[in-house]
């Protein structure tokens, strides 16, 4: 099956051969060295010439995972956060927040529409308690790309800690860590690097960690200053997915072979094809391509078919898409273009696509 999904993808079969690796004890030097691996190549790929800046914690779970653990061990005692809000997933941090009560009113925008950088500045001038400001890099609700270095200039001349979700972003589209200087970004291995469900991340600036260390611990799993405390010294505070390690690691190796300006090019060329090819065939993209990212398209349903119908004769063809989500779930399809792909999967998917909805049509 080729997953047109927004993760998980498909991987090569390297990456899934190193699912066989021995069976290792992660209290075992053996695990130690393909942690701080993993860790030295996350920084290598993302904080390139920055390494020494910045530090890769590694857990166990999903990208959600890594985005709550980053939030809530990101906010002091007395301090709250406040999301920039354009989307599910953006709505899911705000969420997350007010399990412990925490937010400030969210900069809540329209999906499909990219937040404007003078509404976070007057925001930050009218909200002094606000200590971090959360946005997410590549919102997969509608594949919209948020200005992340706007909004980092604006947090950053505030002195406050900007927190980016790029779960959907790293390693498919750009952005500029260091350089933007971004105090907390999560990630996870089963999207745009081609690992495995089960591995996620958090990137953090070290002398911001150093203060992490000091703040309130509101999960006991999801606590960043558990894990950094443990990963400095070799080992992890909980049982890990030992095995979904060793593939992340191997994709990891993948990314830095091809390069990550080069995979972000390949998405990029297979977002254009099929772009270019649905409109062709009158189905119309939900985003203007100004804030469209490389690696997800959201289309309205072509005329006479519905979402439902489309999906499962795709299915039977062998190819998988994506709903879309609250108000629009019956009116757009989503079309990923991550994964380990070929120019061949993504003829087949648009030769199957062609069919179904000629048919739709007659």
């Amino acid at each position: 099956m080729i997953l047109f999904n927004p993760g998980p993808v498909n991987v090569s079969e390297r990456v899934r051969q190193a699912l066989l690796q021995p069976d290792v004890c992660h209290r075992e030097s053996e695990f130690s060295e393909l942690l701080s691996d993993i860790r030295q190549k996350l920084l290598k790929v993302f904080v390139p010439g920055n390494e020494d800046e910045y530090t890769a914690i590694v857990l166990t779970g999903s990208g959600t995972a890594a985005v709550e653990a980053a939030l809530m061990s990101s906010i002091p005692t007395g301090k709250r956060a406040m999301v920039i809000n354009n989307g599910v997933y953006g709505q899911r941090m705000s969420s997350m927040l007010a399990t412990h009560r925490l937010q400030t009113p969210d900069l809540k925008y329209d999906w499909g529409v990219a937040p404007d950088p003078q509404a976070v500045d007057l925001a930050l001038k009218q909200h002094p308690e606000v200590h971090t400001v959360a946005m997410v890099h590549h919102e997969t609700t509608l594949g919209l790309i948020n200005p992340v270095k706007e909004i980092a200039e604006i947090v950053d001349r505030y002195g406050r800690v900007f927190m980016v979700d790029s779960v959907s972003g790293l390693g498919g589209e750009a952005l500029d860590i260091a350089g933007s200087k971004l105090y907390m970004v999560a990630g996870a291995a089963q999207k745009c690097i081609q690992g495995f469900p089960g591995a996620a991340f958090v990137l953090v600036r070290k002398g911001f960690m150093e203060r992490v260390m000091k703040y309130p611990k509101r999960s006991w799993y999801l606590n960043l200053a558990n894990y950094y405390e443990e990963q400095e010294r070799g080992t992890i505070p909980f049982t890990p997915a030992v095995q979904v390690y060793y593939a992340f690691r191997e994709a990891l190796n993948e990314l830095l072979e091809e390069g990550l300006e080069n995979r972000i090019q390949r998405f990029q060329g297979y977002a254009t094809t099929i772009r270019t090819r649905l409109d062709e065939w009158g189905v119309k993209a939900v985003l203007d391509p100004a804030i469209q990212g490389n690696t997800l398209t959201a289309f309205y349903l072509p005329e006479g078919c519905t979402y439902q119908r489309l999906h499962d004769e795709l299915k039977q063809a062998g190819y998988v898409i994506y709903a879309g989500q609250g108000q629009l779930e019956q009116k757009i399809f989503r079309v990923a273009n991550i994964g380990a792909l070929t120019n061949q999967d993504i003829e087949g998917f648009l030769s199957a696509f062609q069919s179904i909805v000629s048919g739709a049509r007659a």
